[in-house]
Formats: C-alpha cells, sequence, structure tokens
C-alpha cells in the first residue's frame, strides 16, 4: 500500500503533467501559431516559386497558403466527428 507522501507525490506529478498539457493544447489551437504557420508556408512557397522563376511568386504563393489556413481551420471540426463517431474507448 503507497503512503501518504508517495500518493501526495503522484498527485503533484499528474498535476505537473497536465498544466503542461493544457499548455500544449492552448498553443496547438491558438491563433498565433496559426498566423506564424500560414506566414512561415507563404514565405516557403514564396522563396521556391521565385528560385524556380515562375512568374508572380509571392502572388502565386497566397493560393497554397490559405488552403494551409484552411485546412487548420477545419481540422478540429473533423476531429470532433472522428471522436463522436469511430474512437471509443
Amino acid at each position: 500500500m503507497a503512503t501518504i507522501t508517495q500518493l501526495e507525490n503522484r498527485i503533484k506529478k499528474i498535476e505537473e503533467r497536465n498544466s503542461r498539457v493544457e499548455s500544449d493544447k492552448a498553443w496547438e489551437v491558438s491563433y498565433f501559431r496559426r498566423g506564424l504557420l500560414v506566414l512561415f508556408t507563404y514565405l516557403a512557397i514564396g522563396i521556391y516559386l521565385n528560385v524556380i522563376n515562375i512568374p508572380n511568386p509571392w502572388l502565386n504563393a497566397i493560393v497554397p497558403s490559405v488552403g494551409f489556413l484552411l485546412s487548420t481551420l477545419t481540422l478540429p471540426f473533423f476531429k470532433k466527428q472522428w471522436l463522436a463517431h469511430h474512437y471509443k474507448k
């Protein structure tokens, strides 16, 4: 049987883990993170299109960046649907 001290330590570790999980989740769903991803996607695609001499590389980089943004915005919806219909504990 576990002692009170051992149980307290286990609870403390669980609370620390929960705190980390909550902060990771907050980062994952933050608009700041999504904005950074769109910005970096736009820059990477724009640079690539510029290097391979595509006309209007910065204009053409908008479409994949917006597509990426839309995919990140719709993923939570599809995740909820999947969890509700397919994931059973």
